[in-house]
């Protein structure tokens, strides 16, 4: 028997920080207990690949700290969701064998080494083996961020009291948050948009077999650049897998742009996608006044919370 406990997950995204306290057990919806929203001071936050994000580090831990005080909330390890752009994700194949964890990062390193813009021993590495091939390979995720953005990061949510237990990706904590039904397909395509980010994941036999994220520079919904994201998002990856399965397809947006996305991935797939929407994977207590759109925007912070139940 798993025992209910608490979870506290924040997202740092370009409209400020968001924080979700879920309670529940592993094989139960979780339910929202508390939530805090804000807005960082302008030109407090620098969202780069190679530089430290937080350009005011006094306001970003004043913040975090108020956020956290007001969800009036005893759990302090936090799992924190960061936009795709600050680091790379992605599949490679492996045609070497290694025995354990940190010889399989050295010959990533390896592998990467020549195509990398940056030096390598500069980067956090962590990957996960997802499938052994037939013919040899290892297929691995492979998450990459820079030291110097990951470790500010770290330090600034302990100086504002936080004990930062994983920090992740938006995508994947928006895949987390709806992965109860997506896992229930045998192969499916999952397509997003959530703060600006087109995220495409392809799971064949429940094992992921393509991801791609790509930042929208777009103030507004922009329906020509994100159909184009969405159809050569789809043309990678058949030319990656030019024999697959058929897919379920499932979409996921938030606000006025939601009914256009949907349009948009039934068009590029030709398929009727089935929506997917934070609030069904989400319940609130009862003595939380809690509506869909609240539940839209705490969706990242949500997703990183659940992987803490």
């Amino acid at each position: 028997m798993f025992l209910s406990k608490k979870a506290l997950g924040l997202e740092i995204c370009r409209n400020g920080l968001r924080m979700a306290v879920l309670e529940g057990k592993r094989d139960e919806t979780p339910r929202l207990c508390a939530a805090g929203i804000d807005s960082f001071d302008a030109e407090a936050l620098r969202f780069s690949q190679r530089e430290p994000n937080v350009l005011n580090a006094a306001s970003f831990v004043a913040k975090v700290k108020e956020t956290h005080l007001k969800l009036l909330t005893r759990v302090h390890r936090v799992s924190v969701s960061l936009p795709d752009s600050v680091g790379r994700v992605m599949l490679l194949d492996l045609e070497t064998r290694f025995r354990n964890r940190d010889e399989g990062a050295d010959i990533i390193r390896w592998k990467l080494k020549k195509s990398f813009p940056v030096d390598i021993n500069d980067i956090h590495l962590d990957y996960q083996v997802l499938r052994r091939r037939e013919t040899g390979e290892t297929v691995v995720l492979v998450a990459l961020i820079a030291k110097d953005v990951i470790q500010q990061y770290e330090e600034l949510l302990q100086e504002a009291g936080l004990e930062p237990a994983r920090i992740g990706f938006s995508s994947f904590c928006l895949y987390r948050l709806f992965a109860r039904r997506l896992e229930l397909a045998e192969n499916a395509l999952f397509l997003s948009y959530f703060g600006r980010t087109v995220g495409i994941l392809a799971l064949r036999e429940g094992i992921l077999d393509f991801c791609r994220s790509k930042e929208i520079r777009s103030t507004t919904f922009d329906p020509e650049r994100v159909f184009r994201e969405i159809t050569g998002s789809l043309l990678a990856y058949r030319e990656r897998n030019p024999v697959h399965a058929a897919f379920e397809v499932f979409c996921a947006a938030t606000g006025s742009s939601a009914r256009e996305f949907r349009d948009l991935v039934a068009e590029a797939t030709g398929s009727e996608p089935k929506v997917l929407r934070p609030a069904d994977s989400i319940a609130s207590r009862e003595d939380i006044v809690c509506d869909s759109a609240l539940i839209d925007l705490l969706s990242a912070s949500a997703g990183a919370a659940m992987g803490d139940l």
